[in-house]
């Protein structure tokens, strides 16, 4: 009797402790999205466009292809300089090699607590990156051409990192955790850090999502919804960026607050920045549990959802301009 009683209360703690990660405020948007705004076929133009560039004609970049990993640089060095904010390339060694983080920063006007948006601009060993992570890369190209002139009370930057794949993935050479340990060195105030990840993939299709176990019992079996991850101590952070896209970013979108030694909760940039201790949260179509061409050679540009791109990014941009306030000039 007592082995039945410990066993059911270990069973309750573990359902308590699942409702605690996958429980989110608001209900995902279902049904048809309404059509794009000709604001929103703009940004979808332009973000075809960009990611042609950097992951069709530059195409796999990384420390294997240099020529091409140093035109991509360039590129969003000149692309992010054209939004008329500070630009500045961060230099870091590896072996005696140079590579370096960009960063477009945005000061806010009231106060001095940061908000950082990134996304890695290698992409792996054998694949143009198309999704992973050139998606995230013009979401972030996106974001600062539209938030460039908004007056804002927060700190926002727009980073784009180096080496987050393998070889340096989840080590010190990532570009990631080079920006965040010289975060940390500055005392600077990051009150979130937001890694766009792989955001260009989405199916109507039953079947099409997967997850880790025992999470497919809580989640949709559908990817046509964009997920936040991060850290199960910072839940009320998750759950606050879930209600905001639900509410008003009018997209689909799951979120979990969970352990980073859960598969694929820490794939990305922001377990960098849980390294240094900041708040840091990913934004992402899931991967290689929805993604097909994951880590391929069949990752190009041709696989990605546009129109459904450009939805995300919408919401996005209203995220960020909640997250770093309106300011009064």
């Amino acid at each position: 009797m007592d082995v039945l009683i410990a066993l059911f209360l270990v069973f309750l703690g573990c359902a308590g402790l699942l409702y605690l990660m996958t429980r989110m405020p608001g209900k995902s948007p279902s049904g048809a999205l309404a059509p794009l705004t000709q604001d929103q076929l703009l940004l979808r133009d332009s973000m075809q466009a960009d990611l042609n560039i950097l992951a069709f004609e530059i195409g796999e970049r990384n420390t294997f292809h240099m020529k091409s990993y140093t035109r991509a640089c360039d590129f969003l060095f000149d692309s992010l300089d054209q939004t008329g904010l500070a630009v500045q390339k961060i230099p870091y060694d590896i072996d005696g090699q140079k590579f370096y983080n960009i960063e477009a920063h945005k000061p806010g006007i009231q106060d001095q607590d940061i908000i950082i948006v990134g996304a890695h601009y290698d992409s792996v060993l054998g694949s143009p990156g198309a999704n992973d992570n050139g998606s995230g890369v013009v979401a972030v190209l996106a974001l600062a051409k539209r938030l460039a002139h908004k007056p804002l009370t927060k700190t926002v930057r727009f980073v784009l990192f180096a080496n987050e794949e393998p070889p340096a993935f989840q080590t010190k050479q990532m570009g990631s955790w080079n920006y965040a340990r010289r975060c940390r060195e500055n005392k600077d105030r990051i009150i979130v850090m937001l890694s766009i990840e792989t955001i260009g993939y989405y199916s109507e299709n039953p079947g099409s999502q997967q997850y880790p176990f025992p999470f497919g019992f809580f989640y949709p079996d559908t990817g046509n919804f964009l997920a936040v991850v991060g850290q199960l101590k910072n839940r009320s952070l998750i759950s606050g960026l879930v209600k905001h896209l639900r509410t008003h970013g009018k997209i689909p979108t799951e979120g979990v607050a969970a352990f980073s030694f859960i598969p694929g909760v820490g794939w990305s940039d922001h377990w960098a920045f849980w390294q240094e201790g900041y708040p840091a949260v990913m934004l992402t179509d899931t991967a290689p549990y929805r993604y097909p061409f994951y880590h391929s050679a069949d990752d190009t540009t041709d696989k990605i959802d546009y129109e459904q791109l450009s939805r995300v990014v919408t919401a996005l941009e209203l995220l960020i301009e909640n997250l770093a306030g309106h300011a009064s000039l």
